[in-house]
């Protein structure tokens, strides 16, 4: 998957968020994008995932060569983001089998699986309304990086982790993200550490 932005910009009213931003995510590379608190880095990846439509520039998704359409991009990528909420009547499990008539699990993992890696196995029949901010987290982390796609984006991967929840995080993104292409968005090392290529979008204001 090949993800071009050309001169790119978003604004809200009269006021933009960035300009001029032109790069090219591609292959299975591992990118942070980087900045304070209200920079425009969610922004960026919302724009990125097609959540938000940009204000000037052009914006070009490629997959095995060809020109992919916009509004088919969301099949070949999952995100996590605190914006994004998980249905609160549902069970964990309906939760997992919800997700899977958009999108199949990695290989070899069904959802129970995926539950005790990411140590959910006992919420399996709980509801998600009763869950803490941080089992919803990696309820989140789970859907997105066991969904089998080339594309994962993560919007502050870690938000209402504890200390194993982030150790878990890095563990999976070691062990299931080395052959995808990852955008992370973040101002927290914890989160990006294992990215070699970083963006500062202050650099495009």
């Amino acid at each position: 998957m090949t993800i071009s932005l050309n001169q790119v910009g978003k604004r809200f009213n009269y006021d933009w968020v960035f300009r001029r931003f032109t790069y090219t995510f591609s292959g299975t590379g591992h990118y942070a994008i980087l900045g304070p608190n209200g920079s425009g880095k969610s922004t960026l990846l919302q724009i990125v995932s097609g959540h938000h439509h940009h204000s000037e520039g052009e914006l070009q998704y490629l997959f095995n060569d060809q020109v992919l359409p916009q509004d088919r991009f969301f099949r070949h990528c999952a995100i996590v983001a605190p914006y994004l909420e998980l249905v609160e009547e549902f069970t964990l499990q309906e939760c997992f089998d919800f997700h899977l008539h958009f999108k199949s699990f990695l290989p070899g993992y069904t959802g129970r699986d995926i539950a005790g890696l990411v140590g959910l196995d006992k919420a399996w029949h709980k509801q998600v309304r009763n869950f803490s901010s941080g089992m919803k987290q990696r309820a989140r982390l789970a859907l997105a990086i066991f969904s089998d796609v080339p594309v994962l984006l993560l919007d502050e991967p870690c938000t209402n982790l504890d200390a194993p929840g982030i150790a878990l995080y890095q563990q999976l993104v070691r062990d299931h993200c080395g052959n995808r292409l990852v955008i992370v968005s973040s101002n927290d090392e914890a989160e990006y550490g294992f990215c070699r290529e970083r963006i500062q979008i202050s650099d495009y204001k």
